[in-house]
């Protein structure tokens, strides 16, 4: 958790950065993005270069590729029990 990653969604071409949070640390829906939202999982185990289809609640399809890892606490010898 708290790997900030930086995505452009592919319909829009918008670009966009946030945290990974648990839903219980989420407290700013601006900057963070829970895991257990549907575009927060979409990114779990994804790496920079990947695209992912995933399929919204309101039926209509999304796109994203994730650009850079901006952090990643495993990476930077952070690791939080």
């Amino acid at each position: 958790m708290n790997s900030r990653v930086r995505f452009r969604d592919l319909h829009t071409s918008e670009e966009h950065v946030r945290t990974l949070v648990y839903p219980a640390s989420l407290k700013d829906s601006a900057e963070q993005l829970s895991v257990m939202a549907p575009l927060g999982a979409a990114l779990l185990g994804m790496h920079v270069g990947k695209q992912i289809n995933w399929q919204l609640p309101n039926g209509e399809e999304a796109r994203i590729e994730v650009l850079e890892l901006l952090y990643q606490p495993e990476a930077a010898g952070e690791y939080h029990r």
